[in-house]
């Protein structure tokens, strides 16, 4: 499936909090978090304390029943929308802007013709190693590094980042509108925990929509974005904790403490790495880290949502390990793929799907 490129500021991926992100989620960046070249981070790990760790728990109980396959599909929202795709890129439209940036699962033809294309504001080019070498040409002329956007009603930056990304993966649409009707129709403040959290925006929506939050990123700099976002929407007096530490020892702190949340979002990166080094690997730790989300949900949740970017795996290895993970707690775990679907010039002329990651939610019903 798509990788998830880095997060732009990110130098350090992410360790179990996601610092790094992602992978474009092309091939979690502000903060997608960046990832490190693999040759020169498996030269480093020896050295690198892992997270601390528990045994995973005994599970017993029926498993959770299934929905599968599930198709989260957006077709855009509020400043964003997929204009097209094709050979290996995509144009995209983010407010005044139309970008193109490179998608390696867009293997067909573009729709458009050439002269859409050419009409852009800005495109990313270069790779994207951690000295950022990838770069943005702007054909028209220059922009700065951010401007402003608007999704779910949430105001927050647009940010060109040297990692392809633009501080915003709007597939991601589809969870955030999901978690914004439970908080709004709860009846009660829901506690929202979004590890690997990024440069906020899902907080911001979650907490507009009456949650109570607790954002964690393992990047500085990304907590740093997030601020300006929620200053940006003058939404400071909203309840959003932000914490900038490693998200698999926040949460293994959090479950010796007895919290509890309602809501958990985990978007965690393939491979990073903490503030203090902590070296995180998804299909080493996620396990240990589902376990323990499971273990801080509280007796009345309503989910638990996990979103897998640049794996080679199919959405069933994460499917079942949620359901695993949650034998005994009833409900039903869906799992699938988020899709962007192709809107036109318009925002309105449905084209081709394209898809952006794995995923895998429980529900208590």
């Amino acid at each position: 499936m798509k990788q998830k490129e880095r997060r732009p500021g990110q130098k350090k991926t992410s360790g179990p909090s996601g610092e790094s992100r992602r992978d474009d989620r092309t091939g979690r960046p502000p903060k997608p978090v960046a990832r490190p070249a693999a040759n020169r981070e498996t030269a480093r790990e020896a050295a690198v304390p892992a997270a601390i760790e528990r045994p995973l728990m005994t599970r017993s109980g029926e498993r959770p029943t299934e929905r599968v396959p599930v198709i989260l599909e957006s077709l855009g929202a509020g400043d964003f929308h997929l204009i097209d795709s094709g050979n290996g890129e995509k144009l995209e439209q983010y407010g005044p802007y139309r970008i193109i940036r490179p998608e390696a699962q867009a293997l067909w033809r573009p729709s458009l013709p050439a002269h859409v294309w050419e009409k852009v504001d800005a495109v990313f080019t270069g790779d994207t190693d951690e000295e950022g070498t990838g770069r943005w040409r702007f054909p028209k002329e220059a922009l700065g590094e951010t401007w402003p956007l608007n999704l779910l009603g949430v105001d927050f930056l647009g940010r060109f980042t040297s990692f392809r990304h633009v501080g915003v993966f709007p597939e991601q649409i589809v969870h955030w509108s999901w978690m914004k009707d439970q908080a709004e129709k709860a009846g009660r403040p829901l506690k929202v925990l979004n590890l690997f959290g990024y440069t906020g925006v899902a907080s911001l929506v979650a907490a507009a929509a009456g949650a109570e939050v607790t954002h964690v990123d393992a990047s500085k700099k990304a907590i740093g974005w997030a601020r300006e976002n929620q200053a940006l929407g003058r939404m400071e007096k909203l309840p959003i904790r932000w914490i900038c530490e490693d998200a698999m020892k926040f949460i293994l702190r959090e479950e010796r403490r007895g919290s509890q949340y309602d809501i958990i979002l985990t978007d965690p990166p393939k491979f990073g790495r903490g503030p203090n080094g902590e070296v995180w690997h998804l299909f080493e730790h996620l396990p240990l880290m589902l376990d323990v989300c499971r273990e801080i949900l509280s007796p009345k949740a309503v989910g638990l949502v996990l979103t897998a970017y640049s794996i080679r795996a199919s959405f069933y290895s994460i499917h079942e390990l949620m359901r695993e993970t949650m034998r005994g707690a009833g409900g039903a775990v869906e799992s699938g793929e988020l899709v962007i679907r192709e809107a036109g010039l318009d925002g309105k002329t449905q084209g081709r799907a394209l898809s952006t990651s794995l995923f895998s939610r429980w529900v208590p019903k």
